[in-house]
């Protein structure tokens, strides 16, 4: 018998779902190899990804959270039928290097954003550039978000971001809060090259970098590129595709 790796937060919810999901896979038989399923939420699930980077596995999500947006909902009816019918998709990170004021690099990845903050009271001032090419020159904001196609329906949904399709092969620049130009919505780049993101007021208008949900602060230089050599493989019930849940999130942005 194959049996699934079964990783859990520590939440009561989670801990009851394992249980019963245990229960379940002991009477039945799973033709699924390098299976990971996590239990809790999408912070849950990102941390997962991230300890597993180098692995081969295929991870099914069940939601113990809130939103849960990268997992599948739980069916203690259905749930071996869903894990023997599941669509996978594979997704690359972002990886974030930081130049901090002391000239120390620091890197971490993202999977959904990379969000780039102002630290203190005053707004920041930061330059963009993409590959060659500079985006703006001096954009004086809250800061700034890179999104992935994965993570375009959250932190950067919030932010008037786009919501970019799966397969688009794109990335979303979007300001939060732009005071100068007050007007820019930001920029949709491919993800062949890299994103350079500069602090032009270090001294006085002190950023951090956040990947996901970690932080470096007094950020003086942002590099963010797409790491291909790095794929996660997610698995989602057939009805209940991650790009389906895409799609919805268009539909009701267009609509509301």
């Amino acid at each position: 018998m194959i049996k699934p790796q079964i990783i859990s937060d520590k939440n009561k919810k989670s801990i009851r779902i394992k249980k019963l999901l245990i229960n379940k896979i002991n009477n039945n038989q799973f033709k699924q190899k390098n299976l990971i399923i996590v239990i809790g939420g999408d912070g849950f699930m990102l941390e997962t990804l991230k300890k597993n980077k180098n692995s081969k596995k295929q991870f099914y999500g069940i939601n113990s959270g809130n939103y849960g947006f990268l997992m599948n909902q739980f069916s203690s009816k259905n749930i071996v039928k869903n894990l023997s019918k599941t669509n996978m998709i594979s997704i690359s990170p972002l990886e974030m290097s930081v130049k901090n004021k002391n000239n120390q690099t620091k890197k971490s990845l993202a999977i959904n954003e990379v969000s780039i903050l102002r630290q203190g009271r005053q707004a920041a001032t930061l330059s963009i550039k993409h590959g060659s090419k500079k985006i703006i020159k001096n954009l004086v904001s809250d800061g700034v978000l890179v999104s992935t196609p994965a993570g375009s329906t959250a932190y950067n949904l919030s932010v008037h971001g786009p919501i970019l399709s799966l397969n688009s092969k794109k990335l979303s620049i979007a300001p939060i809060s732009p005071f100068r130009p007050r007007r820019w919505k930001g920029k949709i780049v491919n993800d062949n090259s890299k994103i350079v993101i500069n602090n032009l007021n270090p001294l006085k208008r002190p950023i951090s970098a956040v990947a996901d949900n970690l932080e470096v602060r007094n950020a003086k230089s942002i590099s963010i590129r797409v790491d291909k050599k790095i794929k996660f493989n997610l698995l989602y019930d057939r009805n209940r595709s991650l790009e389906k849940k895409i799609k919805i999130e268009q539909l009701r942005r267009e609509t509301s």
